[in-house]
């Protein structure tokens, strides 16, 4: 088990595994909306931040954010932590407790493949998921997405990268932290790709997080419609909500919102639905027209 590519099983896999997660979801419409920090990679202290821009410290999201649109849920993106350092991390789950707040899900972008050929790049992706398995577990996150970038020697492989998702889902469970999987980047994380993964780890505590827009921008819409629906089919708590985007072609595509909240009922989702404004124009603007979409549809 412990030798990475391994050829691992569905049976072999469910072995190790903690109890499964017993998170408790809000009803009410609003109290399931989060705001993601990364459309506000503009504002946030960082190297994306806008010099005319106002300056929010990433310990503060929350509180600007209920000031802002009355939601008392984020998701962070690691991008915008500025240490991960424990002393940073009780400060931040301080700074959240202090405005009443709550983080729903951190969103991690490594830059390691848990399916390269090469076993030190396995690795390393491992690496990087535990440390913000433990930094999720810090500050009161129940969840983590973490990423799965292309890898430069190999095309995606189902049984390297399901090792190494094993790995990083043991570890997570023990700090009772569950692991999501986002449709994203259109070779390594195609939704049917993740599902496969999901499906071979066959863990309670790896999910697929459903975003709705990102294959829709890369993907013809049945295909991408097709991709949402196998998402939801796996999800647990946490989905992002998009409403358009404009791809690396320059043509902006917009989400049937109807047609994919209607997915989402039909799967019976509970979960967290984070606003992640992907689109040109005032992100402020965007995630208000987010909002009110997302508590049209599930009210």
């Amino acid at each position: 088990m412990a030798s990475a590519g391994a050829g691992l099983s569905p049976a072999l896999l469910r072995a190790g595994t903690t109890a499964a997660p017993d998170l408790q979801f809000p009803s009410e419409a609003r109290q399931r909306i989060a705001i993601a920090s990364y459309p506000f990679r503009e504002f946030i202290a960082g190297p994306d931040h806008k010099k005319d821009n106002q300056t929010i410290e990433l310990k503060d999201f929350a509180a600007h954010v209920i000031e802002k649109f009355s939601v008392d849920k984020i998701e962070p993106w690691t991008g915008h932590f500025p240490s991960s350092d424990p002393k940073y991390l009780d400060q931040f789950r301080a700074a959240v407790e202090k405005a009443r707040a709550a983080v729903v899900n951190i969103a991690v972008d490594g830059e390691h493949s848990p399916y390269a050929m090469e076993r030190a790049e396995r690795e390393r992706a491992i690496a990087f998921s535990k440390q913000w398995a433990d930094a999720a577990a810090a500050i009161g996150s129940p969840s983590i997405r973490t990423n799965i970038p292309a890898a430069k020697d190999s095309k995606p492989k189902s049984e390297l990268a399901a090792d190494s998702l094993f790995r990083a889902v043991e570890y997570a469970s023990a700090k009772r932290v569950v692991v999501n999987l986002e449709n994203d980047n259109p070779i390594s994380e195609d939704p049917f790709f993740l599902v496969e993964l999901i499906e071979k780890v066959n863990s309670p505590w790896l999910h697929a997080l459903p975003d709705f827009c990102n294959t829709l921008a890369g993907k013809d819409p049945e295909y991408a419609y097709r991709g949402i629906d196998a998402m939801f089919g796996h999800a647990y708590c946490i989905s992002h909500v998009k409403s358009s985007e404009t791809n690396n072609k320059g043509t902006r595509v917009e989400v049937d919102m109807a047609r994919t909240f209607g997915i989402m009922k039909r799967h019976g989702y509970k979960g967290y639905c984070s606003m992640e404004w992907d689109d040109a124009g005032d992100p402020y603007q965007g995630t208000a027209g987010l909002i009110k979409a997302t508590l049209q549809y599930l009210s």
